[in-house]
């Protein structure tokens, strides 16, 4: 399909730059199969908008301060240099984005958090073992293991989306704010953001009401924050991210599909991974490894039954996708109710609930 069949003009005005506070007092849109009206609700009362037996499944993947600010010294001429890690690759290594890219060269080093003595180890540096295309890049640290995660969290910064860096700078509430609160398998660079909308008081209130809460994890990688440069679908290449589906979950949501209960899943992440680990015949397996699945009208899911998800960008594999789940035009419909309605955008923003399409 033509890309900009999925561009649509939003305000500046309805973009978040911050959380709604508490979480669950986000607004919440519901756009269901069979009518064409849309409701307008709270995320608190989404235990309304479901049956006891129903599946919550939530990506407990934990976002880590993985922008990272260096220096590049070259012939005595130094070049400030940022990196967004996207992807571990191994121990010691990264796969990350570079900016500017052109100013770096495989086999050069860079210093990241030079002069920063909040880590014992000193300033974190590597070595760019790779260049590949848009800026990518393959980055091997002098540290390992556990020891870089420490090094990590001492000089980076919350990777916040551009569309919120581009207006203020990250500060210490965001290492809270952008960041659920089950979060507990580290090694995301953007959070799972449907669920930044939960509290232990709303997720106690939908046990109450017999509802299951599942966890997956997929860690998402700053690829999601790419735009589609191509023309047509088709011709978009979607980044690896890497994640896990284990045995015991695999069963019990095959138990809840079974005697008739639905699959809800909270956030996009949450989805991609159930649909990559689900096979022809509707069977979740147990899933373990990297998923680039790229999902766009037409695609027919088989695992999943109900969406919570934030209002995503124009042109973007997330609207994409959303448009593959509840219907293109419906979709355009609910976001122009959303703009209409002064709802919040993106990361920071409110949320919809979203029946599949029956087509």
């Amino acid at each position: 399909m033509r890309v900009d069949l999925f561009d649509f003009d939003l305000p500046e005005e309805n973009i978040a730059l911050r959380p709604a506070e508490p979480r669950d007092s986000a607004r919440l849109l519901l756009v269901k199969a069979n009518t064409s009206e849309f409701d307008d609700s709270s995320v608190r009362n989404l235990g309304d908008f479901l049956r006891p037996g129903d599946a919550l499944v939530f990506n407990d993947t934990k976002v880590i301060p993985a922008q990272l600010e260096g220096i590049r010294e070259r012939e005595g001429v130094k070049a400030q240099i940022s990196a967004t890690l996207h992807m571990r690759a191994g121990p010691d290594r990264w796969k990350a984005f570079l900016r500017p890219a052109k100013r770096i060269k495989q086999g050069e080093r860079i210093d990241f958090g030079h002069g920063n003595n909040a880590c014992l180890l000193g300033s974190l540096q590597a070595t760019v073992a790779e260049k590949g295309e848009a800026g990518e890049a393959l980055l091997v640290f002098d540290f390992s293991g556990a020891d870089l995660d420490q090094a990590i969290a001492a000089v980076g910064h919350i990777p916040l989306p551009p569309y919120i860096a581009s207006k203020r700078a990250d500060d210490s509430r965001d290492r809270e704010d952008y960041q659920t609160v089950y979060a507990r398998e580290e090694g995301a660079v953007a959070a799972p953001t449907a669920g930044l909308h939960f509290t232990p008081e709303l997720l106690e209130d939908l046990r109450e009401r017999g509802i299951e809460e599942h966890f997956v994890t997929l860690h998402v990688g700053a690829g999601t924050f790419l735009p589609v440069k191509a023309d047509d679908t088709a011709d978009h290449k979607m980044h690896a991210e890497i994640g896990t589906v284990d045995q015991p979950t695999a069963e019990a949501l095959n138990a809840v599909k079974a005697r008739g209960g639905r699959i809800v899943s909270v956030g996009t992440t949450s989805l991609r991974l159930l649909e990559s680990a689900t096979d022809e015949n509707g069977v979740i397996q147990p899933w373990s490894g990297p998923t680039d699945i790229f999902i766009t009208p037409g695609y027919k899911f088989r695992a999943v039954d109900m969406l919570m998800t934030n209002f995503h960008l124009p042109r973007s594999t997330l609207f994409m996708l959303v448009s593959a789940f509840s219907g293109f035009e419906r979709m355009h419909a609910a976001y122009e109710h959303a703009i209409k309605n002064h709802y919040r955008f993106y990361s920071y923003g409110d949320a919809s609930l979203l029946w599949r399409s029956a087509s």
